[in-house]
């Protein structure tokens, strides 16, 4: 295992954003997208890094990309260094297996979250309202239980600070009704065909979120797609409704830090290491499951 990745210096190449966990560059018509070992929760970049994280979330992309094509284009192109700019395979050691290319877009300002289980924030507000976004759901659920149909619920996407859920008709008047109801048809079709894959591997994805992009009118997708950071997994054989459940994703990292004595407004305090190396292996283990193959 190599030393974790924070941070990523390339010569002569602009910056395009930086993001929590993501350094993106411009190189005209496309990006290129580094994921770094950082790990952010509750809105805030954590002091530790997670070995192998970067390498975790962009092969898992690049593979559900090609899984889900002929569901909706993509933004990806190549993760290959070998057929990088020539100023970029000079750092393939860097690069190699946490990069990729691909188009540039005109982003979508909302995120496309499906939820097909009652957990999180949906559990949280049904145990109040009966409701998960304004959506009302059959009383009687338990935590965990699955939805019977997943739901579309989407949220701003903000720069800074939270995300904040909205209605299916906010989302219509902020990007159009016809686009709106693109998205989500897609969205829940992504949805569908991924439980289905995951569930042979003996995962359940409880919950995700898409982000989407336009390029010259036509709807693609970007940024990640079914990671353990935008992503509820969990082993389907220690599944049971009524209760929390055991996560193969980032929501590990965040039931240590609400166990932790932090009040999510000052600066976050560091992973002790058991809790670095339970969460590698988890992201680790999840990429292995899905996609069947041994090692990175």
């Amino acid at each position: 295992m190599e030393k974790p990745l924070a941070d990523i210096s390339l010569p002569g190449v602009a910056l395009f954003k930086k993001g929590k966990v993501r350094d993106v560059y411009d190189l005209g018509d496309q990006l290129l997208i580094v994921a770094t070992d950082r790990i952010s929760a509750f809105d805030h970049v954590l002091p530790s890094l997670i070995p192998d994280k970067g390498k975790v979330l962009t092969q898992l992309s690049a593979f559900w990309f090609g899984m889900m094509a002929l569901v909706c284009p993509n933004h990806f192109l190549t993760g290959d260094v070998g057929e990088f700019p020539a100023n970029l395979r000079k750092q393939r050691r860097l690069l190699e297996k946490r990069s990729m290319l691909v188009r540039k877009t005109s982003v979508v300002p909302v995120e496309c979250v499906v939820r097909g289980y009652l957990a999180g924030s949906g559990w949280k507000e049904y145990r109040a309202t009966g409701k998960v976004c304004g959506i009302k759901l059959p009383k009687g659920l338990a935590e965990s239980d699955q939805i019977a149909e997943p739901i579309f619920t989407p949220s701003t996407k903000a720069e800074v600070g939270h995300d904040e859920n909205i209605s299916f008709g906010e989302m219509e008047k902020r990007i159009g009704a016809d686009l709106a109801r693109k998205i989500r048809k897609i969205s829940l079709e992504l949805y569908r065909k991924a439980l289905l894959h995951a569930l042979n591997k003996g995962i359940i994805i409880a919950d995700t979120k898409f982000e989407f992009g336009l390029v010259g009118g036509d709807l693609v997708l970007v940024d990640e797609i079914f990671t353990p950071d935008s992503s509820r997994f969990w082993p389907l054989e220690t599944y049971a409704p009524g209760r929390g459940q055991a996560s193969l994703d980032k929501q590990f990292v965040r039931d240590y830090l609400e166990s932790a004595a932090w009040d999510k407004a000052s600066p976050p305090p560091p992973l002790p290491d058991a809790i670095v190396r339970q969460t590698a292996e988890r992201y680790l283990d999840i990429y292995k499951r899905l996609t069947g193959r041994d090692e990175l």
